[in-house]
């Protein structure tokens, strides 16, 4: 039966394991559990083709205990009793359980107690972050590790062993042009498994030469992979995650950053996402330091809504570099947060009477308006009048920044007021 490279290649041993060297590598957390033997039930989770299948793999095969690999999603619960019957037969099963965060209540409630006594070892393996996507009850009961994208190295390394292995090509002659190799490594982005497949379909596409050898050249290699490989779900961990670096950058002036996570973003097709975080950052940390520049990115994610992807990348382009290079302040949220807070903790106390409603028929006689000063009648708009509720008499909410012109006489203009009042007071 015919097996693709990658499942060929799988490890047998940890010290087969390409990469992951902060978990198995000599003294790391899942090498220690093996050597003494104290397995315990973990969650591997990381992009696709990082390795997880590979440690569960590794682990059982550096151990004399059983394996079997199950999917969350499409294995129903009776082949989770048949596993189960298993250990009790024969002693700890190691269990692979593949899309591990799709496991139903009834399968879990099923498994739980397996996991408890030890009959079963769950290895689950997931795309998604476990603390946002695996139920509470599996999470106590496991270690969540882990696995970070392969180094371009370390799948340079894993493509020559592939090239000698028995497992591999050894038994045929295949030349891999070292600038075909550095391409394969960076196109998969960390994908061991589709830099695997990429190789072997460049191998099992190409006829030999006059002297019956595989000649793969870097052209070769950029058919088989076509687009670089790109890890992105957009409801998955790395979607946050890019969208987080996208506003940070932003946030921190790096215009360069900011691109790189929008070009992201753009080659995944999230029109949808960088429309709406530009417009949160236009106002959250630009604010009043450039307010035109807000007023600018409404415009631009407008034109990128009308024009789609991808002319849309233009108007995304001018207001991303707009927003990078902008003076920043977050005073006017923080502001209204402070507020909020002060009337989520109780302290929105009675509204000073001359601010009340005063338009019915008895207001006055209730006190309502009674003594409010209209502010257009008197100097420069303003007059001296307490406004805040007595229990909140001299907050200040409002802290400005001088990071840009315009707010820089917004708290000019700000100072000025306070210094009035408190005159008046005296």
């Amino acid at each position: 039966m015919y097996q693709p490279l990658a499942y060929r290649m799988r490890p047998k041993t940890l010290d087969d394991v390409v990469g992951q060297t902060h978990l198995v590598g000599p003294g790391k957390i899942i090498r220690r559990m093996v050597e003494a033997n104290l397995l315990s039930s973990m969650i591997l989770y990381g992009p696709p083709g990082t390795g997880k299948t590979s440690i569960a793999s590794a682990i059982a095969g550096s151990t004399a205990y059983a394996f079997r690999k199950l999917n969350a999603a499409t294995d129903s619960k009776k082949d989770l009793q048949i596993v189960v019957e298993e250990a009790k037969m024969s002693g700890t099963v190691i269990l692979l359980l593949d899309e591990v965060h799709r496991l139903d209540k009834t399968k879990q409630d099923f498994l739980l107690p397996h996991l408890e006594n030890g009959r079963i070892i769950l290895i689950g393996a997931t795309t998604e972050n476990p603390y946002l996507s695996i139920n509470p009850a599996i999470r106590s009961r496991t270690q969540i590790f882990e696995v970070h994208p392969l180094t371009p190295e370390a799948i340079e390394q894993a493509l020559t062993h592939a090239l000698t292995a028995k497992e591999g090509f050894k038994d045929e002659s295949v030349l891999l042009h070292d600038d075909a190799k550095k391409e394969l490594a960076f196109a998969t982005n960390g994908d061991l498994r589709s830099a695997l497949n990429a190789l072997e379909l460049a191998v099992r596409s190409t006829s030999p030469d006059e002297t019956n050898q595989i000649v793969i050249t870097k052209e070769i290699i950029n058919e088989c992979t076509q687009k670089k490989g790109f890890s992105h779900d957009k409801n998955g961990d790395a979607h946050y995650d890019v969208i987080s670096a996208f506003q940070k950058s932003i946030r921190g002036s790096d215009a360069d950053a900011a691109l790189h996570y929008l070009a992201r973003l753009i080659e995944a097709g999230d029109l949808i996402s960088i429309c709406r975080r530009l417009l949160v950052i236009g106002y959250e940390d630009i604010g009043l330091a450039n307010p035109a520049a807000a007023s600018r990115v409404v415009d631009a994610v407008m034109a990128a809504e009308r024009l789609g992807l991808p002319e849309a990348r233009i108007p995304l382009s001018v207001a991303v570099l707009d927003l990078c290079l902008s003076p920043k302040s977050n005073s006017a949220y923080q502001s209204l947060d402070r507020a909020l807070a002060d009337v989520r903790n109780g302290k929105a106390t009675s509204i000073p009477a001359h601010l009340k409603d005063a338009h019915y028929k008895g207001a006055a006689s209730l006190g309502r308006g009674v003594s409010y000063q209209y502010p257009h009648e008197f100097k420069d708009s303003w007059v001296a009048q307490e406004y805040l509720p007595d229990s909140l008499r001299h907050t200040q909410y409002y802290k400005p920044k001088t990071t840009g012109r315009y707010e820089q006489a917004l708290a000019q203009r700000y100072e000025e007021l306070q210094k009035r009042k408190k005159t008046s007071k005296k």
